[in-house]
């Protein structure tokens, strides 16, 4: 059975906004048809009438859902150091906590409008939510471990966490350049190639971890502390942490997440050493965590593919990709169909499902959500109506 409904605003994303745009979809969610009120004179069906804009379904690539239980635990503005060493200290809980804190996120996101997300694990507790879920998840499999004396152990016991996110889709990828070795990124890099597979890592969240990479100085030196960590193996490589680490995964489709502090020649650099890196932006969770935001007019005058993230609720009040937009629009002003852009089909690229999410279009099955945004397209409010 065929259902038509309409909005002042229909937002494709892949082609331009309809004006009181009528959508004819199945009860499986596809949609069927994308027409103009012209279009529509003929119909004789009933429309269902909609205030407000319909955009597609929202895709988060950057989540940490294992961190859920971690809301209202973490004190603000500590940098990221401070910040790292919080985690580690408060991550551990009850196996029933965890769980609970992981289905309702699972289900908020999902009534938050999103339909696919990348998550990032440490380990197997996420896997019952997602296979039950009615969100699509990639799980990146976090390999974490600087001393280069650790790598084989380290990625075995990442093989051995993907095994049992069969047949869920997972890659095992790196942290972050300050916490995993250059001979732990070799062999991420091949386990990449075996398996065609997508990579995300955490990239310059901090100002101290450019200083690490160019000279071994910085903040960064106390989290080694905390950890415990001999350094002497540590041979600074004068440039930037992205121009350090990147060459050795630059075969493969990446997720740079944060880039809270990336400058226009790591831009440059990434550009040249890749056509398949994608930059995320986790806009509130960088408030919190360093109450800074990236350089936005940057990677926007630079051109390159911005997707959107939440980061975790270890970092954030909520799981709401409207909301990471409207953070954007009001401290960056960056204009709406822009947003809309990186907060689905850019995202949905990146994870590989843009054959039937990120955007409205026939034989698709994206999700449509319904929002206010006002008549110079601001977005009102971070609320957002499930409308399939």
């Amino acid at each position: 059975m065929l259902k038509y409904i309409s909005a002042d605003w229909i937002f494709p994303v892949t082609s331009k906004p309809i004006k009181n745009g009528i959508i004819v979809f199945n009860d499986g969610g596809e949609v069927k048809a994308i027409l103009t009120p012209e279009d529509a004179t003929d119909i004789n069906e009933d429309i269902v009438a909609y205030k407000g804009a319909i955009i597609p379904g929202l895709i988060n690539t950057h989540c940490h859902l294992e961190l859920s239980h971690l809301l209202g635990k973490i004190p603000e503005h500590t940098g990221l150091v401070e910040f790292v060493q919080h985690i580690i200290k408060n991550r551990n809980a009850e196996v029933a906590e965890i769980e609970n804190a992981m289905y309702r996120a699972d289900a908020a996101m999902y009534q938050n409008g999103i339909v696919a997300v990348g998550d990032i694990s440490n380990q197997t507790v996420s896997r019952k939510i997602k296979s039950n879920s009615s969100i699509y998840y990639h799980t990146f499999i976090e390999a974490m471990g600087f001393n280069p004396e650790r790598a084989e152990a380290i990625m075995e016991h990442a093989r051995l966490t993907k095994t049992h996110f069969d047949p869920l889709p997972a890659s095992i990828v790196p942290h972050a350049p300050y916490s995993v070795s250059a001979e732990l990124f070799n062999l991420i890099e091949r386990e990449a190639e075996k398996d065609n597979n997508i990579l995300s890592v955490h990239n310059q969240e901090s100002s101290a971890e450019d200083a690490f990479f160019k000279d071994k100085t910085g903040d960064f030196l106390k989290l080694y502390e905390f950890l415990g960590l001999d350094l002497h193996f540590f041979q600074p490589a004068d440039k930037s942490s992205l121009q350090t680490w990147l060459p050795y995964v630059n075969r493969h489709k990446t997720l740079l997440v944060h880039n809270t502090f990336t400058q226009v020649a790591d831009i440059a650099f990434a550009e040249t050493q890749s056509p398949n890196v994608y930059w995320c932006l986790c806009p509130q969770a960088n408030l919190y965590i360093e109450h800074a935001l990236p350089d936005v007019d940057l990677l926007r005058t630079s051109n390159v593919k911005i997707t959107l993230g939440t980061d975790s609720l270890a970092s954030n009040q909520q799981l709401n990709i409207l909301a990471e937009m409207i953070t954007l629009q009001q401290h960056k002003q960056v204009s709406f169909e822009e947003l809309l852009r990186w907060a689905t089909y850019n995202g949905a690229q990146f994870l590989g499902v843009e054959d039937q999410l990120g955007s409205i279009e026939v034989g698709k099955k994206p999700g449509l959500n319904l929002i206010q945004i006002s008549a110079d397209w601001e977005i009102l409010n971070d609320q957002v109506e499930k409308i399939i």
